[in-house]
């Protein structure tokens, strides 16, 4: 969200020296890629990263039921979204449609509101440091693992 912001602030900057209403601005559409492969990639990273930790730590028999939620957690992530977006609106804008997310795209202030989400972001870092601090795995009870190498198989083959 940081690097949107930096290129929001460039692309504003571009637009107000351009002078007369243009339909199109000269600036690169490739200053996009450096935001689009960090969200990407972190997306990708996180996505992977819950599921496993949903299906390698949850009980056998809740293992659907923890896809279900992962899922679920996409869907509030998305409805949480909307709703900073219409609180933005309603605490920024304006009469005339002006504010941080305007009808016009080149009198609104988006740097701002990717730098508010850089700011949520990092709350949510930290927020996430605190429970992997927290989080300690189970560690497999040793009965069970000597059993189970008695009876020549392994909790890992019964899975």
């Amino acid at each position: 969200m940081a690097a949107a912001s930096l290129f929001e602030r460039k692309r504003l900057s571009v637009a107000k020296s351009v002078s007369g209403n243009h339909a199109t601005l000269p600036i690169s559409v490739f200053l996009l890629i450096p935001q689009f492969f960090l969200v990407g990639s972190g997306e990708a990273f996180i996505y992977t990263g819950q599921l496993d930790f949903f299906i390698t730590r949850s009980p056998k028999g809740m293992k659907t039921m923890s896809t279900g939620l992962f899922l679920t957690t996409l869907s509030l992530g998305f409805f949480v979204s909307s709703f900073l977006v219409s609180v933005v609106k309603k605490v920024t804008g304006t009469r005339d449609g002006q504010g941080w997310l305007a009808d016009n795209i080149n009198k609104s202030r988006l740097d701002l509101f990717y730098g508010l989400l850089t700011i949520l972001s990092v709350v949510n870092f930290v927020a996430f440091a605190v429970c992997a601090v927290w989080f300690k795995p189970k560690k497999p009870k040793q009965a069970a693992m000597q059993m189970g190498a008695m009876n020549g198989s392994t909790a890992e083959e019964k899975c």
